[in-house]
């Protein structure tokens, strides 16, 4: 009875953040959602450009239940620890946490290794830590620590390993557009039974590293960095048409500066303001607490989803305690009516310089 309530609320709440983020995001792209299995053990090896808002994306748009792996200081709070922990979110531990924190990783190791032995899906960020950088960084060997791990514990359990990657118009601006491409499956049980482990863990790396670099765009972590990426904002490209931005870099030619489109809807924007004001200063107050800018999307998308709902319900009240319910639920309609209207017909411009 416990499992299935569970399941009713990790469904349940996957409806919501879907809804939510069409409210939050200008343009959702998916591609690739046909190269996920529909039974066995998945390792999805996802890029990690903006904090938490980068496992909603790709869980919500993904057909599979999914337990994810997250940095351990999120779950400081109790109450926020088990409300992550009832949607299958589990601590993993750096160095920045404390050494004497590492060893909690040895338990978090043995739940991921259940977890693939039921065949079931766990979402890992193998570049071990959050940059806005457009590039894949090199990959961390805890990803296969974990692949390999649960493939010697289990000689009956195969374990596809996915990447996926995802990229943002500008991860730091609301609304914006946002890319996720699921890779092509990978065999770890072949590379792991036809190569010694120390091999199997540097292919399995550069295969996961391969395949990111194209389902998102990658700038070489050069001298050349900063210049291709102005040269890139400042044609206004969409970064989310990952194959011909990255044709552009490869090929080292760029269309000419542009102009940032304009935002017509500026006075929109005021008017939902207005009628989001109390939201909006729990936003600003929020916001001031900020420490990484990885960080700012997650937690607007946080006041966003818990306060504006919660406000236009008692201010739908109010009205309808004074003029009736039918001006009541009108309120209520045209008030997410003109968000959705704003986040959908806003212009997504690339970064400022």
């Amino acid at each position: 009875m416990f499992l299935v309530l569970k399941k009713i609320w990790y469904q349940s709440v996957k409806i919501f953040i879907k809804i939510s983020l069409h409210f939050y995001a200008n343009q959702i792209l998916i591609s690739g959602r046909e190269n996920i299995p529909k039974k066995g053990a998945v390792l999805f090896a996802i890029n990690h450009p903006n904090a938490l808002m980068d496992p909603l994306f790709v869980t919500a748009f993904n057909p599979r239940e999914n337990h994810f792996l997250v940095r351990a200081d999120v779950f400081k709070k109790p109450f926020i620890k088990k409300a992550l922990a009832s949607l299958n979110l589990m601590p993993i531990y750096r160095i920045r946490d404390g050494r004497s924190q590492l060893a909690n990783n040895e338990e978090i190791f043995e739940k991921c290794f259940s977890i693939l032995k039921r065949k079931e899906t766990l979402i890992i960020f193998p570049q071990g830590g959050h940059s806005r950088d457009r590039n894949i960084k090199p990959l961390s060997k805890g990803f296969t620590r974990i692949v390999f791990g649960a493939l010697e514990q289990n000689p009956d359990v195969n374990i596809a390993v996915i990447p996926v990657g995802i990229t943002y118009q500008n991860s730091s601006n609301y609304p914006s557009k946002v890319n996720v491409q699921f890779g092509k499956v990978i065999d770890s049980r072949k590379i792991f039974s036809e190569n010694s482990k120390p091999k199997a863990i540097t292919i399995l790396k550069n295969k996961v590293s391969s395949q990111l670099k194209k389902l998102t765009v990658h700038i070489p972590d050069d001298e050349n960095y900063k210049t291709i990426l102005d040269t890139l904002n400042k044609a206004n490209v969409d970064f989310t048409n990952i194959d011909l931005v990255n044709k552009m870099i490869a090929e080292n030619n760029y269309p000419k500066p542009t102009k940032k489109q304009t935002n017509f809807l500026k006075p929109l924007f005021y008017i939902i303001l207005l009628n989001s004001f109390f939201p909006y200063l729990i936003w600003k107050k929020m916001s001031k607490n900020i420490n990484e800018i990885e960080f700012v999307d997650t937690m607007r998308y946080a006041v966003n989803v818990i306060a504006f709902p919660v406000f236009y319900l008692l201010q739908a009240l109010i009205l309808y305690f004074f003029f009736g319910w039918k001006t009541a639920l009108m309120y209520w309609f045209v008030s997410y009516f003109l968000v959705l209207i704003y986040t959908k017909c806003t212009p997504t411009n690339s970064e400022e310089i």
